[in-house]
Formats: C-alpha cells, sequence, structure tokens
C-alpha cells in the first residue's frame, strides 16, 4: 500500500512538472503547431542509407527533416542524444550544446522529455560505432507529452493494461505494433484472394428490425426518429441471402458482428466476421473454397504450408482432413461408441456421467452437439473438417438427402477453435418456415432456454421468390489471426477489446 501511494506520488509530481513546462512554454509562444514538413521517414532512412559508410555519408552530406516521439534522453557532457521512434523504427539525434544559443540549448531542449513528439532537420551521418544517426541543426516541440511512458526495458507487465492502455502498448512494444500490421495484410490477402475468384465484396445493414442468421443473444438498441427498437446484427446472413436473390453470384461481406454473449480468450462481444456465398453451388464446393483460401492465405503468410501455433506445428497440406461430428466423438472419446449416440437413453446417461447441462437439449441431434461441444472440440488440433451436422442446430442448412436426421454442413477447426462455418443454404421457404415455427415454440415451452430465436417474416417472403441453390460460409477473423500470429487470446489481435469496467 506505501509502495503504491509512493508511485502515485511519484506520477503526480512528474505530471505537474511537465505541466508547468508547458505553461512556460506557452508564454513563448508555443502552441501545440498542426504540421512539420518531413523530407523522409525514418524507416526510408534506414533502407536508403544503412549500408553507406561513414566516409560516403560525409562526403554526401544529405540533409533530412524527420519527426517521432523521444523514447530515450541522455546527456553526455556538452552534447545530447536523443532516440526518436516513428512507425516502429527508431533513430539516433545527436544535438551538441555549442551550435545552439546557450539559453535555448539549457531551457528548451535539455527540458524536452521522453515522450514528446519532436521535429528535427539535420545531416545523415554514422557514428564512431557505426550507429546512423542525425545530427540535428533545428529541433522543433511538437508535442508536449503530460505523462511519462513506461519503462523501456520493463514495459507493461500486466496484461489487461495493455489492453486498457493499449496505445501505450504499441508507442513501447514493436512486437504488438508488428500483429497488428499483420493483421491487416491477412485481410488484404483475403480480399485479393476473393477477387481472383471474382467474388463482389458488399455491405449489409449493422443495425436490423430482427436479429437473425445466429442462434446468439442480441445487443439491443432504439431508433428515436422510427420509435422502434432495433438490434446490432448477430450476422449478415439473412440479407447476404436476400442479394443472392436478388440475382448476386458470388458474394462476400467482411464486417463486424454484436453478440450479447461472454468475454474469454475466444471470444469478444464485437469481433470481425468474413460471409462468403455463391449461387449453384453446395456445401463441398464452399469446403473447397475454403481449402483454396487458406493454401493461398499461409503461403503468402509463411512461403509453407506448415503454421506453428503455440506447441503444434499445423500441416494446410490438401486435402485436409475431414470426420462426421460422430466419428469425431467416438475418435477422442474412447468411452463413447456409436451405438452409444444413436439411442435417446443412453446419450442422456454419458452427457450425466460427464455432468454437461442440457436445459436446451431435448432431441438426439441436440444430446449429440453438446458432447461434441464440451468433449471434442478442443482435441481437434491439425486443421480438419468436421461434416455432418444435426439437422437441430442447423436451422438454416439443407438436410442431407441420404441422412435425413443431419445436414450438409461443416465447421473448420484448427488447435481445438471453430475457425469457420458453412452449409448448403435451404430453399426450400416452406421447410424454412417450419423451422422458425418449431424453434418459436420450443422457446416458449421452455422459459430457461438460452437460444434466441425469432421468425423474420420478411426473410420467408424473399425465399418465396427463389434463392437459387446455394452455399455459405463464416469465417472469424480474429480467431484466423489468433493462430497465424502465434497468440494466446484473441484480445491479442484486437486492437480494443471489450474489458469490464474498472
Amino acid at each position: 500500500m506505501i509502495q503504491s501511494e509512493k508511485k502515485n506520488n511519484s506520477l503526480k509530481k512528474e505530471i505537474n512538472n511537465r505541466k508547468y513546462k508547458l505553461k512556460k512554454l506557452r508564454t513563448l509562444g508555443f502552441d501545440f503547431p498542426n504540421k512539420f514538413c518531413c523530407t523522409h521517414k525514418i524507416k526510408e532512412i534506414y533502407f536508403t542509407y544503412q549500408n553507406y559508410t561513414k566516409d560516403d555519408l560525409y562526403k554526401l552530406n544529405c540533409t533530412s527533416n524527420v519527426a517521432g516521439r523521444i523514447t530515450i534522453k541522455r546527456i553526455l557532457g556538452k552534447a545530447l542524444f536523443f532516440v526518436i521512434k516513428n512507425n516502429n523504427y527508431n533513430i539516433q539525434i545527436y544535438i551538441k550544446s555549442n551550435i545552439f544559443p546557450k539559453n535555448y540549448y539549457k531551457h528548451y531542449i535539455t527540458d524536452l522529455d521522453i515522450g514528446d513528439i519532436i521535429g528535427v532537420s539535420g545531416t545523415i551521418f554514422k557514428t564512431n560505432t557505426l550507429e546512423l544517426s542525425i545530427y540535428c541543426k533545428e529541433i522543433h516541440l511538437l508535442t508536449k507529452s503530460l505523462r511519462s511512458l513506461p519503462d523501456k526495458y520493463y514495459g507493461l507487465k500486466n496484461q489487461e493494461t495493455k489492453y486498457r492502455k493499449r496505445y501505450l502498448d504499441l508507442i513501447i512494444n514493436n512486437k504488438i505494433t508488428k500483429i497488428f500490421k499483420k493483421r491487416s495484410l491477412i485481410i488484404t490477402y483475403i480480399r485479393k484472394f476473393m477477387k481472383k475468384e471474382n467474388f463482389i465484396e458488399v455491405e449489409t445493414p449493422m443495425m436490423h428490425p430482427i436479429p437473425g442468421g445466429a442462434n446468439a443473444k442480441p445487443f439491443i438498441t432504439y431508433h428515436n426518429s422510427l420509435n422502434e427498437k432495433m438490434f446490432l446484427r448477430v450476422s449478415p446472413e439473412l440479407y447476404l441471402k436476400r442479394l443472392i436473390i436478388g440475382g448476386f453470384d458470388k458474394i462476400f461481406e467482411i464486417n463486424r458482428n454484436f453478440r450479447n454473449e461472454g468475454v474469454s480468450t475466444r471470444h469478444n462481444p464485437e469481433f470481425t466476421m468474413m460471409e462468403v456465398y455463391m449461387s449453384y453451388s453446395n456445401y463441398k464446393d464452399m469446403m473447397n473454397l475454403l481449402e483454396n483460401l487458406f493454401i493461398f492465405l499461409i503461403k503468402k503468410i509463411s512461403n509453407s504450408l506448415i503454421v506453428t501455433y503455440h506447441q503444434h506445428s499445423l500441416n494446410f497440406k490438401k486435402p485436409i482432413k475431414k470426420m462426421t461430428m460422430i466419428q469425431s466423438i467416438i475418435k477422442f472419446n474412447k468411452n463413447i461408441h456409436k451405438s452409444d449416440l444413436s439411442d435417446i437413453k443412453k446419450i442422456k446417461r454419458i452427457t450425466k456421467k460427464l455432468n454437461l447441462n442440457t436445459t436446451n437439449c431435448s432431441s438426439l441431434g441436440e444430446f449429440i452437439n453438446l458432447i461434441f461441444e464440451k468433449t471434442t472440440e478442443k482435441k481437434i488440433i491439425q486443421p480438419t473438417f468436421i461434416t455432418e451436422y444435426p439437422i437441430e442446430v442447423s436451422p438454416l442448412a439443407k438436410r442431407k438427402k441420404d441422412k435425413n436426421n443431419f445436414a450438409e454442413r461443416f465447421e473448420f477447426f484448427i488447435s481445438g477453435y471453430e475457425i469457420a462455418n458453412g452449409f448448403s443454404e435451404l430453399n426450400d421457404p416452406e421447410e424454412q418456415k417450419n423451422r422458425f415455427k418449431k424453434q418459436e415454440i420450443k422457446k416458449k415451452i421452455n422459459k430457461d432456454i438460452s437460444e434466441n430465436f425469432y421468425y423474420d417474416k420478411d426473410y420467408i417472403t424473399a425465399l418465396e421468390y427463389g434463392l437459387p441453390p446455394t452455399s455459405g460460409l463464416g469465417i472469424g477473423i480474429d480467431r484466423l489471426i489468433m493462430i497465424l500470429t502465434n497468440q494466446k487470446s484473441i484480445k491479442d489481435v484486437i486492437f480494443f477489446p471489450i474489458l469490464k469496467k474498472l
């Protein structure tokens, strides 16, 4: 407690000292200038001049204007050294006291603090230790930092502080900046692949009058002008299928979904999804598309089809492994046999023995799905397609012709994470209407049920105009990026994850 108070007092003292410096600067006319003309980015200086010798640079006498944040400050006799950082690159600034007026050097330059953003004009050179540097001729304070940065060497120790103050983590941690640049690159490559495959990128509403397309609890908002309750979308699926009905052939959307549910290493209430729809195709065509997307993506990112995720080497070489849901349960659970999964009495005994919450289960398919989710998912390490989901948990998917209780559906798993979900779309309006009604009845009968069912009358009307044979796919972009950047938590690849209020 005493240590914490000392730390707080020291922080207050530092802030007050910096505020005093700012007040003094304001009397001299400082007013946070809105521009500084850079002739080079720090990155450009390195790529252009790092292979030049010390003598070459001296003869070249190349001048440069650069800007960045001070991360290191060292005073050595009559010389001052700053290291400034911009866009993950650092460069040393050498300032000699005798080339500036004495008072200016003493009361302006040496008063600059770590965290301040400065603009520097000078000559590019190499020191005796061959460090690329700038010999400063002019220096301009651009932004005064009123708070000190965390220690450069110890950084931010608390993981939650890193999430809450991501800007600080980015300032001092080059590794985290690289992760988010890689995130941007991955999404760029995904778009490139989709364009190559002749898909059109579209945008659909973020606010829905009825939440649909996924079994998830929505966030509720209100439209004042319309005087209507609205929902942040849990999925764009039903709108995207309306576009296929309207005549689009191959479409995709990369955007946010919102689900008013738990926060964990696997879940964030606001997350990025890509949904894909392709007419005149089925779920097998979509599995093939997904396979090709991953091969394209992973080759671009790692120049190999082997990806390291923690202690596992994940092999994406085609063909990717395929198993039915029942096959996977039997493989990863030695005490469960095929005959156990076809008898409602036996399966109830299994769930009881496993101490599973069966509140939402009333049919054999729902029990099978529960056992898979709770006992099997996390054990699927290598890239694997799980197929033949029970029809009861696949309300928007077509039935398999040869196995009426199962859907033409797959989910794609990597390292215990569900990354993608796809199926042949149900395009029979009568059957879709019946499934929606069954969900509504189930909800009315069981008030404790956690599923969120809404009957979308307008979607049924759209289906009645005719949805061609279509396959659909949803990919969790955040989880995918988490694996491709070898991060432990989804929060590590989302700039500002949702956190509990302090």
